[in-house]
């Protein structure tokens, strides 16, 4: 089976799954309906993204620098290595596009005044190029991994990213203290900008713990409301000027 066809199975196939479970535990109320036609175009337009920014860092010529030591290490603690090198990588390329330098490119993908398993999609050709760098990087350590560990990771990634926007009630307070969760990364798509360089972790919460960026979610006094504040023309956001 193809890798893209593994993409797309696994895609709607977990989006189903968050719809349903969604409708069944939902933490605020969203017209499905009006939201599903609006967020197909950034969907088109995140596959051709992807496909240009992928085919650009593909070419990257990345050195062998892993030790024979750590490639003759068992399969799951390689695996454990990429993530935990891929998902530093992720918390600071974060970081940097909070930046008022960078923060152009990061904008479209906190645009959406709402959240929901889809929302996370929007993200411009420079933004996914940003990320895709961590990915590119941290691949060495699974040199030689059998095909199945890329595919299992590929559909990880996009779980990843659509779980941790589900629109679900959850107190998931033991499980935030190692991974992501829906609650957790909501804080960082408030419209406060006091809180646009918290939880910037995309995978593991430590990182925002080490590094000053972490926000409790059960400290939040009021109810968390999504956005950028201003009209930017959708043009400019999915470009990122």
């Amino acid at each position: 089976m193809s890798q893209n066809l593994i993409a797309v199975i696994a895609f709607w196939s977990l989006g189903s799954i968050y719809t349903i479970v969604e409708a069944i535990f939902p933490r605020r109320a969203i017209n499905y309906r009006r939201v599903l036609l609006y967020d197909l175009g950034p969907l088109v337009l995140y596959v051709v993204f992807f496909e240009l920014a992928v085919a650009a860092t593909d070419r990257i010529p990345v050195p062998d620098y892993v030790p024979a030591e750590v490639l003759g290490l068992a399969l799951p603690l390689k695996v454990f290595l990429f993530y935990l090198l891929e998902d530093f990588g992720l918390y600071w390329v974060h970081w940097l596009m909070h930046t008022k330098y960078v923060w152009r490119v990061h904008k479209w993908h906190h645009s959406p005044t709402y959240m929901y398993w889809l929302a996370g999609i929007r993200a411009t050709v420079p933004h996914i190029v940003l990320f895709n760098l961590c990915f590119i990087a941290a691949l060495p350590i699974l040199h030689s991994a059998p095909t199945w560990v890329f595919q299992l990771v590929l559909v990880e990634h996009m779980f990843r990213n659509d779980w941790m926007h589900m629109n679900v009630t959850w107190k998931s307070n033991w499980l935030e203290w190692v991974f992501v969760t829906p609650r957790y990364h909501h804080i960082h798509h408030s419209e406060d900008p006091r809180h646009y360089t918290s939880n910037l972790g995309s995978l593991f919460t430590f990182w925002d713990r080490l590094f000053g960026t972490y926000v409790n979610p059960e400290h939040l006094k009021k109810e968390v409301a999504f956005g950028i504040g201003e009209d930017v023309h959708p043009v400019r956001l999915a470009v990122g000027v």
